[in-house]
């Protein structure tokens, strides 16, 4: 694998995390749970990758997302959250927010459709993107932030690309049945070693993973309990209140995630835009992610009382809420202005590019979506 080298400052902060993580591992008799080893990875303090100081997104980061590529993303995004707004409150938060982007195209629209947002509430984790958000959007009073989740809330959720940022619990299929897959030390370096499911884990094996019964031997796949149980947090969040939250990512329902061919998983990382699978490739410097199985999300929201409102692949959502519209205010004899941003909407909505492979879940209470969106809506497909 030959991927970019580190600067010194970053491999000493790699070092760093992985002495960390060892620590644990031998204060825990010799194995971590996966999802341990990749909520360290990710979000230990002052190392993780989320909680550290590397740049995340863009030209110098390790990915560019949606709202990123094109403001008509937010403006798409705005005309629906609008729709919520006029039937809940006033009121956003946004899971994740990255640069501030999403936020700053999303209220700016709002405002040319005269919607007046009382609070956009932005929990973020990560130390270094908190400070990218606080420099871009210091003139948008609206804008705060807080750690946690609010026991109440009504009014609209932005999370893009936050649910495979999640950590997951990785399991194997072997001639003894299915095995969890936990991280150990060998030779100096982080190595798999398996161990049995506890209950819970067997619990939602059974319930996420159709035909696991049927699964070949060494059939590797991942479960997604710490994601289950945000669908949950959202669920009591609504609980009294009204509203909708909106959830974009990559991923599959459970009939197309469980796939013969996806022996290996899901699992990936990515590096300095280079994608590659080894986890345990300098920890803290590069983003460790899954796919994200919405049957499973929809089922947590709805097992915990918040009903499924939509279903459907990204460009369904966009194309429905209106995004050739926005384009198209943009003159096409423009070239210098409109081709840039035609070029990003191709990639948004391309069945080849982010199209397909990007779902949107929408779950709320007692609200309606706009009328494209119901039509538009596959969540019997989940």
């Amino acid at each position: 694998m030959s991927l970019p080298a580190p600067d010194h400052d970053a491999l000493a902060a790699s070092h760093a995390l992985q002495q960390r993580i060892a620590d644990e591992i031998e204060q825990s008799g010799g194995q971590i749970a996966f999802s341990r080893f990749m909520e360290l990875a990710l979000y230990a303090p002052r190392l993780g990758y989320y909680s550290g100081g590397a740049a995340k997104l863009g030209a110098e980061g390790d990915f560019i997302t949606a709202p990123e590529m094109t403001p008509l993303f937010g403006a798409t995004v705005a005309r629906v959250a609008a729709a919520i707004i006029a039937q809940s409150a006033p009121d956003i938060i946004e899971f994740g927010a990255g640069t501030g982007r999403l936020a700053r195209d999303v209220l700016a629209a709002l405002a040319r459709q005269g919607v007046v947002v009382n609070s956009y509430t932005i929990i973020e984790l990560s130390g270094e993107l908190r400070a990218r958000q606080q420099a871009n959007l210091a003139d948008l009073p609206q804008v705060r932030w807080q750690d946690a989740i609010p026991a109440h809330f009504s009014g609209v959720v932005l999370a893009n690309e936050v649910l495979d940022a999640m950590p997951v619990e990785l399991v194997i299929r072997t001639r003894d049945g299915w095995r969890r897959q936990m991280v150990t030390i060998e030779d100096g370096a982080f190595a798999f070693v398996q161990a049995p499911l506890d209950a819970a884990l067997h619990e939602q094996l059974v319930r996420q993973v159709p035909d696991h019964e049927e699964m070949i031997e060494g059939y590797v796949t991942e479960l997604h309990p710490v994601g289950a149980g945000f669908m949950g947090s959202l669920a009591a969040m609504f609980a009294g209140g009204c509203g909708a939250a909106i959830l974009f990512d990559y991923g599959f329902p459970a009939h197309e995630y469980y796939l013969d061919q996806r022996i290996g998983g899901t699992l990936m990382c990515h590096y300095r835009h280079h994608a590659h699978p080894d986890p345990f490739y300098l920890p803290g410097l590069q983003d460790i992610t899954a796919h994200v199985d919405f049957t499973a999300m929809a089922l947590a929201a709805q097992d915990a009382g918040l009903p499924v409102l939509a279903y459907m692949s990204q460009a369904a959502f966009l194309i429905g809420a209106g995004i050739g519209e926005l384009l198209l205010e943009n003159n096409p004899e423009d070239a210098l202005r409109f081709l840039p941003q035609s070029r990003a909407v191709q990639k948004l909505v391309s069945p080849a590019e982010m199209g397909e492979l990007f779902k949107v879940l929408v779950v709320g209470q007692a609200v309606t979506l706009p009328d494209a969106l119901v039509q538009a809506d596959r969540s019997h497909r989940l």
